[in-house]
């Protein structure tokens, strides 16, 4: 991996190099991949939520709410359709995240770097020198505020596309948030109040083909230090859900998004709305093209990062009291990051 790390080409580099034998720190513990099959039992399948009219009709709003709400406290996941942004923006924001990774290696490795305060960066695995195995994907970042950075500083290839995604990916989130708070029977503005769409954050993830699939994974079982996910992945799959102790798949739809609750939401809910662990299996197809949108804390701005959390005190009574410590993103972070995959970070704030 010092190969990758020191060409700054990352998995890609490797796979163009010609590998054909995975490198050890690539080799995942067998009892994390050996069941790499998705549940085919029928009665489990990821929620598919029809938007359709929910800013405009009011019981297409209610069932909306409805739907989500139960996806959230049961599955932690559920895809939309109907969600605003036209089928042609989500093809070419795939396709400009695939041109990012496949442009010339010299120009891409301008981006390379280590330093997460960087706005935009291009790296491989950012636990690399932390983990004790890493995952087969290359990652392209952008932090994008709810005020743009300007459009020079991205890269000219996915610049565009990059910069009306942001903008309409924020719209929704401002939907699903407000759909979110009326849910656990809040003011429909509350979480948007609370700042939770203020920051995004963008990967472009890119999983090359693998020449030894059953051996690692694209993202190891993890869930998202983040208030809410919004996914957009290519027709290739391989986005597993643990539900009920079992992998399922998250079957490409197309011009469907995937949403998650992240660890934050869960933290701020106290509970009601969970985020919950999901991986990304390899694949000798590919690449496979994702593109994850995390709605973020302000972590390492001054003042931010000592932001408290903690359950909402309007869902909080006698019969209803906290379940989680109050903790400030940078803390709260510090653990995730430090914890490993597998355990979920919140088991440290239970009271």
């Amino acid at each position: 991996m010092n190969q990758a790390e020191d060409t700054k080409l990352g998995v890609k580099g490797l796979v163009d190099a010609g590998l054909t034998k995975i490198p050890r720190i690539f080799i995942h513990p067998q009892h994390d991949v050996h069941d790499r099959s998705g549940c085919e039992d029928s009665q489990f399948s990821i929620p598919i939520i029809d938007l359709q009219d929910v800013s405009t009709d009011s019981n297409s709003r209610a069932k909306a709410i409805e739907k989500i709400q139960n996806a959230c406290e049961t599955w932690g996941f559920f895809q939309i359709v109907n969600h605003g942004i036209p089928k042609t923006d989500l093809e070419e924001m795939l396709a400009a995240i695939r041109r990012f990774h496949e442009q010339d290696a010299e120009v891409k490795k301008e981006f390379y770097s280590r330093d997460l305060r960087n706005k935009t960066l291009f790296l491989s695995n950012f636990d690399l020198f932390q983990a004790p195995v890493v995952s087969w994907r290359d990652t392209f970042a952008l932090v994008m505020d709810s005020i743009p950075p300007e459009p020079e500083s991205l890269p000219v290839i996915c610049r565009d596309i990059t910069m009306v995604y942001s903008k309409q990916v924020h719209r929704l989130g401002i939907t699903l948030f407000k759909l979110l708070s009326e849910g656990i029977g809040l003011n429909p503005n509350h979480l948007k109040d609370m700042e939770c769409a203020e920051r995004i954050t963008i990967f472009g993830q890119y999983y090359p083909a693998c020449p030894e699939p059953e051996l690692t994974l694209g993202a190891r079982s993890h869930s998202d230090a983040d208030f809410m996910t919004i996914l957009l992945q290519d027709q290739i799959g391989g986005l597993q859900v643990l539900h009920e102790n079992q992998w399922v798949d998250v079957p490409p739809i197309p011009g469907a998004l995937i949403v998650n609750i992240g660890d934050f939401l869960q933290l701020l809910s106290n509970g009601k709305l969970k985020s919950v662990n999901h991986r990304v299996i390899a694949k000798q197809e590919g690449p496979r093209i994702s593109v994850a949108c995390f709605f973020r804390t302000k972590f390492f701005e001054p003042g931010d990062d000592l932001k408290c959390y903690g359950p909402i005190e309007e869902l909080l009574s006698e019969e209803n009291p906290p379940m989680y410590k109050e903790t400030t993103a940078q803390d709260f972070l510090k653990h995730y990051y430090s914890k490993g995959s597998g355990a979920s970070a919140l088991l440290h704030l239970k009271l």
